[in-house]
């Protein structure tokens, strides 16, 4: 399995994730053209997308949701027009073709989020975005990713210095906003495992966080709780340069 996260952020959001003939798209916050480029880069093009799947209904998740076959999209209810998606549950999987999906909850404030878990015959893939805290109920399901793509969406102290306004915030760092470097480092070592490798800090803000006090948090909160990060790759996806993880399938 390996994972291409042409986008994470703010302005748009669209990640590929590819086993054997298995092609899924998570969120689509994108223009076509910059889908199709980043499909062309990996020989692929839309109609090899098996699926979508959508994590909230803010716009940077689902601007380009007019470029996806209705059959194609999946999502919890609330988050598009049922006639628009196949409805799915939380922790209930669901196949597509050579991978299982499983929805989880996240904490946002939009009508029904979620993260995913991908699971195919070798590995296990976790993404977890717009969430302003970890849930714990959710720990049993994602435990042990091969691979975490978490959002580590904000430094504290930058957003506060920002010209934002009070209000905006306020929701940011609030329990439906954003998860902030520190916390977002605590839920991955509660999530990490033996079989961890990679771990992907995605979402983050332009204006209140850079990939350098990201990963700076992290290795803080890592030496704090006595884990070694050397063990695992750690990287920041980027709002215009895509990310490519995992490994390419032999078959």
């Amino acid at each position: 399995m390996y994972f291409d996260i042409i986008a994470s952020g703010s302005k748009g959001n669209a990640t590929l994730v590819k086993h054997k003939d298995t092609l899924i798209l998570i969120d689509l916050g994108i223009t076509l053209v910059r889908l199709n480029e980043a499909l062309a880069s990996l020989n692929l093009s839309l109609k090899d997308i098996d699926a979508a799947l959508f994590t909230h209904e803010h716009s940077d998740h689902l601007n380009g949701l007019k470029c996806i076959s209705p059959k194609k999209m999946y999502a919890l209810k609330g988050t598009l027009p049922s006639s628009l998606s196949n409805v799915i549950n939380k922790y209930e999987p669901f196949i597509i073709k050579d991978i299982k999906i499983t929805a989880f909850p996240t904490s946002h404030d939009a009508v029904n989020p979620c993260g995913y878990i991908l699971e195919s015959d070798e590995d296990k893939l976790v993404y977890m975005t717009d969430t302003g805290v970890f849930l714990d109920e959710a720990l049993p399901y994602v435990k042990n990713p091969d691979y975490l793509v978490i959002e580590s969406n904000h430094d504290i102290q930058m957003e506060m210095r920002t010209h934002r306004s009070f209000s905006l915030k306020q929701r940011i760092l609030s329990e439906v906003g954003h998860l902030c470097n520190e916390d977002s480092a605590f839920a991955a070592i509660d999530i990490i495992g033996d079989k961890t490798k990679e771990i992907v800090l995605a979402h983050l803000s332009e204006e209140a966080n850079t990939p350098e006090v990201a990963l700076e948090a992290y290795h803080k909160v890592f030496s704090y709780k006595g884990v070694d990060i050397s063990k695992y790759l750690v990287r920041c996806a980027s709002q215009n340069s895509p990310l490519l993880g995992g490994h390419v399938d032999e078959n």
